[in-house]
């Protein structure tokens, strides 16, 4: 599993102009399930994503969770981290996780920050979206399992 977090002020994803997700003070995360992805992983990503100290303190040094802030996290599925682009000029996407997997294991990384305690909205997956966001800081991080 490939995941981009950016800390936001704010963040929102749109479908047919319709808001259908939307936090304020917290993390976007864009998902990408790779094939051979298990639910081990997926929790494992979503426990650390929810105790990952990113967020400013009293002192204003990044120590404190998502967790610890009551911040949300907006979940997209964003198959495109999978590209490869090793060769030519178009992406190969060939390391994704098949649709119905990718789907299955994108829906439960969502559940399973909710479980952790951390609020949760969502994108709508394989929809056209649009993605607003002010990124805090900018803190961006990558993770994969």
């Amino acid at each position: 599993m490939r995941i981009l977090l950016q800390r936001v002020t704010r963040a929102s994803v749109t479908v047919s102009r319709e808001i259908v997700g939307e936090i304020g003070p917290g993390v976007l995360a864009f998902v990408c399930a790779m094939r051979g992805d298990t639910d081990s992983d997926v929790d494992r990503l979503a426990s650390k994503i929810s105790k990952l100290r990113i967020f400013r303190d009293e002192v204003g040094k990044m120590n404190r969770s998502i967790r610890e802030t009551g911040g949300g996290v907006l979940v997209i599925s964003q198959f495109t981290l999978a590209a490869d682009t090793s060769r030519g000029n178009r992406p190969g996407f060939t390391d994704a996780a098949s649709p119905a997997e990718a789907e299955r294991l994108y829906e439960r990384f969502a559940d399973a920050l909710g479980s952790e305690g951390v609020s949760t909205e969502r994108g709508r997956f394989g929809a056209e979206m649009e993605v607003a966001l002010i990124n805090d800081g900018p803190v961006t991080i990558w993770l994969e399992s």
